[in-house]
């Protein structure tokens, strides 16, 4: 998982951090020492210690097992898996990211933009160009292949995505930049995994109003709500609020052009000045 530039805020990743350190320098070790015994990069097991990087569920029952503590990093790691659910997240955070790659299902309902996940390399550096310097628009965008990559595993999750029409006529960068993205959105709708549907320009649900939200389903786990406003993200699981935001992307489907409609859309969108 990539780490993060400052630490997480959670106090459970925090805690696991200040755990491991203080059981390394107990058995005076240094960081190379501990991640060449264990097989980690001796970068990993310090992003750790410092909370830029979240562990797996593999590396506590690696340390558990060198440490013969009887299971206690894994509790650590257990409270991680139940608090990582809620709160803030900068958009791109690898708590974040550490779910959507776990997610069998993706419902997105985007109203200003092409999503990261469907933006090309162009798209996405015009965009950023406005608001970061160089070196942190070139993170951003390998942080985005990263997630990108969830397309390209063995069973990638099935996505649905409802994008409204006003974000694929937005001027992002120069016409060609936008036909090259519009054409990689069609390609994307082809996938059998993805489905894409415009929602029109004009349509009067008021839902459609109320801002852009992802859900994330997963197997044998509780589903999140995932909303992004003003550069930064909150999870929320609540079923209350989960199955409401799931039902309210069910009906922008149903006001939304069709599949077929939609990638005429696109097309048009593409071919237009």
């Amino acid at each position: 998982m990539a780490a993060q530039r400052d630490p997480h805020d959670s106090p459970a990743i925090q805690a696991f951090g200040i755990a491991l350190q203080k059981m390394r320098e107990a058995a005076s070790l240094t960081r190379t020492e501990l991640a060449e015994t264990l097989g980690y990069s001796p970068q990993f097991v310090g992003q750790i210690e410092t909370a830029r990087n979240v562990p797996s569920k593999t590396f506590a029952e690696d340390l558990d097992t060198y440490f013969k503590l009887g299971g206690l990093f894994l509790e650590f790691w257990k409270l991680i898996k139940g608090t990582r659910r809620l709160g803030t997240l900068p958009p791109g955070s690898a708590a974040y990211l550490e779910l959507e790659r776990s997610a069998n299902t993706m419902r997105m309902f985007e109203t200003r933009l092409i999503p990261a996940l469907f933006q090309t390399d162009d798209y996405a550096h015009a965009l950023l160009a406005k608001i970061m310097n160089p070196d942190e628009i070139d993170e951003t965008i390998r942080t985005q292949a990263e997630r990108k990559a969830l397309f390209d595993r063995k069973n990638p999750p099935h996505v649905f995505l409802v994008i409204d029409e006003v974000a694929l006529r937005r001027k992002i960068g120069s016409p060609d930049t936008v036909r090259e993205q519009l054409a990689h959105l069609l390609r994307l709708s082809e996938r059998p995994e993805i489905s894409i549907q415009v929602l029109p320009q004009d349509t009067d649900y008021y839902v459609a109003f109320s801002g852009s939200f992802t859900v994330l389903e997963f197997n044998g786990e509780s589903d999140v709500v995932y909303l992004e406003s003003a550069g930064h993200g909150t999870l929320i699981d609540r079923p209350p609020t989960v199955a409401t935001c799931a039902m309210r992307f069910d009906l922008l489907r149903g006001h939304a052009y069709s599949i077929t409609e939609s990638r005429s859309v696109i097309q048009k969108a593409m071919e237009s000045p």
